[in-house]
């Protein structure tokens, strides 16, 4: 709604008071603007799709088997979603999420049709069975229409509809925020995922569909179309959950991995086979790299595998997309401005991290999305620290610090599906490579990256629990730190000042509590620092100390004159 200034001039009043009203009113409305875009509106469907409504709470999640038909001469998909859950409390109504165009035409369980009502986004199915806690049951949502189309993939959500160089169709769903529900019925929330999952497609002949888990069986039909069925044996975030059609060709590899032969499958399309071969060789050092880092690649059980589509990319579980055009770096440019960034391909190395970061350890609440951007953009600095050492990873991520817009805080609004600043990226990677730089021992943390993927193994988390399980395996009370760097947009300053022959500092611009050692150079020589917000004394310093901070710590500092 636009913001209804004041200002116009109506009277007849001295000219001066005209002008202070003007000059108020354009105030009032910068004011009116900056709280607006502060505390956004949110409507009675954020909540419905954001929040663990009581529709959903009562019922967990163990399976779905999607069984859909794709059209891509009409733009059509239709079929039947098996939801198996098992039951928490005795409640009666239950919430499932399929958004418009696509509409859903009914809901069975145990053969009889339910009642359903739709409220937005959202269908209210009332059951007849008795739903006693302990019991697994099932329900049958049957659906179709011509879902949402994708207008900038992979950032706005929905299906994408082309055709190759051949004219054959090539169609992938990308659909992260905007919820799964886009286009098939689901428990549209991070929240609760599905024990496992079979995925069956039916595309029309000479198509190939590719999905998540392994290829179980095909299906040939009379008419020549032909339904692909995978299967998930692992957990997975339902915008995880990939449709990619296409004339596609295949290759393989094994990748000897910690946990044995990792089966890694490539679908690309069948004009691109031979570059896909040669740009794909990143794939096994990413995993060389990831696995030394991260642990063992999350899901053994349904392979690894990258597979062409018409978008940039998407980190879709176990079947990770890539449109970057066989080139290194971000469509042939790096974002780091380093150099580094063009000695490998960015979608291969980012969008596979984040089957450590997104995949296996996932957030509960789209707020903390950061969880999923921050790790993963910082693994492309790690990727560079194996290959290339230490010094072209600091350039690296230093570099992405060009990108920072310290524009509102990276964690968003809770229960609302509402997600913080972009700076989850950027800002999120230089703020756990600062970390590193206080943990001050490169194997321990490491420790720390491969433990978190174990104590948080397929797991939904909140921020509350990887920031408690940083503070505790770093032992150090984290709670200041994450506040400045997740839930601010200050960038803290270390202020410093020669007197008497005395060096004064302290941290400035900052939290309450504050208090991140710092590594320095005084005149040059390295020297460590425990400032905090209050002002400390150096009594060793030289008479004339200049003072400069690492470049791995993402602060600023500037010296002050006088206390």
């Amino acid at each position: 709604m636009p913001v209804d200034c004041p200002g116009t001039i109506m009277n007849k009043k001295p000219i001066t008071s005209a002008i202070s009203r003007l000059l108020l009113g354009a105030a009032l409305c910068f004011a009116a603007a900056q709280a607006r875009a502060q505390t956004p509106t949110f409507t009675r469907q954020d909540t419905l799709r954001g929040s663990i409504t009581p529709e959903r709470a009562w019922w967990d999640l163990t399976y779905y088997h999607l069984d859909i038909e794709v059209n891509p001469a009409d733009s059509n998909i239709r079929g039947v979603n098996t939801i198996r859950y098992k039951v928490l409390e005795p409640q009666q109504r239950m919430q499932v999420d399929l958004q418009p165009p696509m509409r859903l035409a009914k809901v069975t369980q145990g053969g009889k049709e339910l009642p359903v009502q739709q409220d937005g986004n959202a269908y209210f199915v009332q059951l007849a069975e008795p739903q006693e806690p302990g019991a697994v049951k099932q329900v049958e949502v049957y659906f179709g229409g011509k879902p949402q189309v994708s207008e900038n993939p992979p950032w706005s959500g929905g299906i994408t509809w082309q055709h190759d160089a051949n004219g054959k169709p090539f169609v992938a769903n990308s659909n992260q925020g905007d919820g799964a529900s886009l286009w098939w019925p689901c428990k549209d929330h991070m929240y609760d995922e599905p024990d496992s999952m079979l995925i069956s497609v039916k595309v029309p002949e000479g198509l190939m569909d590719v999905s998540n888990g392994r290829l179980r069986r095909v299906e040939k039909h009379s008419d020549g179309s032909s339904t692909f069925h995978w299967f998930v044996s692992n957990p997975i975030n339902n915008y995880g959950v990939n449709l990619s059609v296409g004339d596609y060709v295949h290759f393989s590899e094994k990748y000897p991995g910690e946990k044995g032969q990792l089966d890694c499958n490539y679908y690309v399309l069948r004009g691109n086979l031979d570059k896909a071969k040669k740009q794909f060789r990143d794939v096994g050092r990413m995993l060389k790299a990831f696995e030394h880092w991260f642990g063992p690649y999350p899901f053994y059980e349904d392979g690894y595998k990258l597979v062409e589509v018409p978008y940039l990319g998407m980190e879709h579980q176990s079947a990770v997309t890539y449109g970057n055009g066989y080139q290194n770096g971000y469509l042939g440019r790096d974002l780091s401005g380093s150099g580094w960034g063009l000695k490998f391909d960015y979608i291969i190395i980012h969008e596979s991290g984040h089957e450590w970061f997104a995949n296996n350890i996932t957030y509960k609440d789209y707020a903390d999305m950061w969880v999923h951007e921050s790790f993963t953009t910082y693994s492309e600095n790690l990727f560079v620290d194996y290959y290339y050492g230490k010094e072209a990873a600091a350039d690296y991520v230093i570099g992405q610090r060009a990108h920072i817009e310290n524009d509102r805080p990276i964690i968003g609004p809770y229960n609302v599906n509402r997600t913080g600043s972009g700076d989850m990226y950027y800002k999120g990677a230089n703020m756990l490579h600062t970390l590193r730089q206080f943990v001050n021992n490169d194997e321990k943390w490491r420790g720390i990256l491969r433990g978190l993927n174990q104590e948080f193994y397929h797991q939904t988390v909140t921020t509350e629990q990887i920031e408690g399980y940083l503070s505790q395996h770093t032992g150090r009370d984290l709670q200041p730190f994450f506040d400045q760097y997740l839930r601010g947009v200050r960038i803290p300053e270390l202020e410093y000042s020669q007197q008497d022959g005395k060096l004064m500092y302290r941290w400035s611009n900052c939290v309450p509590g504050f208090a991140m050692p710092v590594k320095v150079y005084i005149n040059r020589q390295e020297k460590w620092l425990a400032p905090t917000t209050e002002w400390k004394v150096l009594d060793e310093a030289p008479k004339k100390a200049k003072l400069e901070v690492d470049r791995n710590f993402y602060v600023t500092a500037a010296k002050v004159r006088s206390i």
